[in-house]
């Protein structure tokens, strides 16, 4: 759609010119479209390489036991849900946050609505249940082992370099989110910032 066609569609209100109005939008659309863009190559990177990638490398993705059982069931669950998890998440931050899960490129505000709303790390949940569903697909001890590391290193990271970047970044209002809402368990009721 061209700056015209945007142009025509926007009402002009407030007493800016079609043109300014089509640039508005234009603006706006562009501090959505540019962290939804590198929001997804962060997907592919990030997400997909710890719960896909080192997976497939150490399993080749090939399941000792064929047909659907319930360890089988239990796991294509786990995947289903936290890719769920992750993908929402990943969107959250686009539309609330302004901005992408990569420390390159974080969000412009504080992302305290969805799952956020219940748990502070939503998206490494995910992930972390992504994997163990791998654990319990490819029945791979291998697997469980990579499962323990990578939920290591979050923990480590989250401690070390996210809770207090977000403290210096967002202040007390990253307080009282992180003295209501869990890290690692969800809560039962849904935060509401005061």
């Amino acid at each position: 759609m061209g700056v015209r066609a945007v142009a025509r569609q926007v009402p002009i209100s407030g007493g800016l010119s079609g043109a300014s109005s089509a640039r508005a939008v234009l603006a706006h659309s562009g501090a959505v479209v540019r962290p939804a863009v590198y929001t997804v190559v962060f997907f592919v990177l990030a997400p997909g390489t710890m719960a896909g990638l080192v997976p497939w490398l150490i399993t080749g993705w090939v399941s000792p036991e064929q047909g659907l059982g319930i360890v089988n069931a239990m796991g294509v669950l786990l995947i289903v849900l936290g890719l769920a998890m992750v993908v929402v998440c990943f969107v959250r931050f686009v539309t609330e946050g302004r901005g992408t899960p990569a420390p390159v490129a974080p969000t412009r505000t504080l992302v305290v609505g969805g799952l956020y709303r219940y748990l502070r790390n939503p998206m490494y949940v995910g992930v972390a249940g992504i994997i163990a569903g791998q654990v319990l697909l490819f029945r791979s001890w291998g697997l469980a082992l990579w499962l323990a590391v990578f939920v290591a290193a979050v923990v480590s990271f989250v401690k070390g370099y996210e809770e207090p970047r977000l403290t210096q970044q967002f202040g007390e209002s990253y307080v009282a989110y992180r003295r209501s809402v869990p890290g690692w368990w969800p809560r039962l009721t849904a935060y509401r910032p005061s």
